[in-house]
């Protein structure tokens, strides 16, 4: 008798069975076929034009730097902020695993035992030992929301966008930490070059001013001569601190990046190293591909189709909702009866709840998942739009760069030469000395710009790279060297 009650019940219900709301669509966007500056490059010709360098996923290990390759290896395993996105990973798929088990019933088992004694004064003139009573049940319960209008269906496609996002959320946070890892490696490195500058020209300023002791002693100078030496090595002495406290500061930052204490990584970095060379050229691709590739379009994307789902959620509301429930159990006044055959109990129940007078609040309900979608999908394009400006100014960024970096290195040859020769012309009494302090302040200058330009480059690369979603590696961090820490 069940079953005839339940199939055509439930053959009604899959005929029926339809889900409201609308459907996801991915949002078409007009972007440029090709970027303003389609290639980064503006170094000096060579009378071949250079192959671009396709942009690889892994791009720190474009570098040919261990170390690098080690610390960010280190920053994927154990960041902070990566431990983080992570943990919110872990929880979208766990409430996106929780949000499919709406789609089965719901089976609950009970059992209940008593003993109760009624008053005389409920029950009068009985004898008191006929007022003692005794029940016994036990029983399995079903309940079952017949899914007619597709709510728990728009439901667990949210969650599996929501998880989609969280997923892309972590993609971005590693790229994110790559790039922060290698921008700050790079500037690490670019000012030990700067500092080494610095001390060395502070070397030959010093040694300028043993000679115009000298001269001084000997009464072939002058005070003034002397002081103005003295001056100059002084203000370059100056620089060496503040480039001592930057690069301590880039030491703490790199050992935090990794998940460590910001002194862990001192002794290691202290050693110098000479920044890569870099590529002449790096492949762009297209908008198109960048919009395919970059994470947080990819999270934008599916938070827009996760709020599209939500408005069927909404929508489903205006509809009835159809529950199926059963019980199967066993009822007695004696422990020993139950699962007897005369004990049994049964119940099976189609029921509907629909709420006429709540069309308003549920109305409203829909309003605002349509006003949700409408901000996400302003967000999205939004996300766009940022992605494909980051990437320009990154393009030209690394380009300029590229162009200043070939000035600046001729620039600090020179200044190497010209100081040399004041010198010499100085020792032969050609020049006066204002010459040989104006040629080695200008040779540090430009030293020094150059290093800092170096440091830039590299550092622009290392923004590109990010910018076309280099560093989006494939694996999760890594949970066992988290569980140790």
């Amino acid at each position: 008798m069940v079953s005839k009650l339940l199939l055509p019940s439930l053959l009604a219900v899959a005929l029926s069975a339809c889900t409201v709301g609308p459907d996801f669509v991915r949002p078409e966007l007009s972007v440029p076929d090709s970027f303003i500056q389609s290639t980064a490059t503006d170094a000096p010709a060579t009378g071949t034009a250079p192959a671009a360098t396709a942009v690889d996923p892994a791009f720190w290990q474009a570098f040919g730097d261990p170390q690098l390759t080690a610390l960010v290896e280190q920053a994927l395993a154990s960041n902070h902020d990566l431990r983080i996105a992570l943990a919110n990973f872990d929880r979208a798929n766990a409430l996106l695993r929780g949000s499919k088990f709406d789609y089965f019933p719901t089976i609950t088992a009970s059992a209940e035992g008593s003993d109760r004694r009624a008053s005389a004064d409920q029950a009068p003139g009985v004898a008191r030992e006929d007022r003692d009573g005794e029940s016994y049940s036990a029983g399995i319960d079903a309940a079952w929301e017949l899914d007619l209008f597709g709510r728990i269906r728009r439901s667990v496609e949210a969650s599996r966008a929501g998880a989609a996002a969280s997923a892309a959320d972590l993609a971005a946070a590693q790229v994110a930490i790559v790039g922060e890892v290698a921008r700050t490696y790079f500037d690490l490195r670019g000012l030990q070059e700067r500092l080494r500058v610095a001390r060395e020209n502070a070397d030959n300023q010093r040694e300028t001013l043993r000679l115009v002791d000298a001269r001084f002693d000997a009464g072939r100078g002058t005070e003034f001569d002397t002081a103005r030496t003295r001056a100059q090595l002084e203000a370059t002495s100056a620089r060496i601190p503040a480039l001592e406290a930057q690069l301590a500061f880039d030491m703490h930052r790199l050992g935090v990046l990794v998940g460590r204490t910001p002194d862990a990584l001192v002794a290691q970095l202290q050693p110098a190293r000479p920044l890569p060379a870099l590529p002449a050229k790096l492949d762009a691709g297209t908008p198109g591909e960048l919009l395919r590739q970059r994470p947080d379009i990819a999270a934008a994307e599916q938070r827009l189709h996760a709020a599209t789902a939500r408005i069927g959620v909404a929508t489903a509301d205006l509809f009835p909702r159809f529950t199926l429930g059963g019980l199967i159990g066993s009822q007695a006044v004696d422990a020993s009866a139950l699962f007897e055959r005369g004990s049994e109990t049964r119940f099976v129940a189609l029921g509907i709840d629909w709420s006429f007078l709540d069309i308003g609040r549920v109305r409203a309900r829909i309003a605002a998942a349509d006003a949700d979608a409408e901000g996400e999908l302003a967000r999205y394009e939004q996300t766009v739009l940022l992605a494909l400006e980051e990437t320009e100014n990154a393009l030209v960024r690394y380009g300029r760069a590229r162009a200043e970096d070939a000035h600046l290195e001729r620039a600090a040859i020179d200044s190497a030469t010209a100081a040399r020769l004041a010198r010499v012309r100085f020792d032969a009494g050609a020049v006066d000395l204002f010459e040989v302090l104006d040629a080695e302040r200008t040779q540090l200058q430009a030293q020094d710009a150059f290093a800092a330009a170096r440091s830039r480059s590299t550092i622009g690369a290392v923004s590109l790279y990010v910018a076309l979603a280099g560093g989006w590696p494939d694996t999760l961090p890594v949970r066992e060297a988290i569980g140790r820490r």
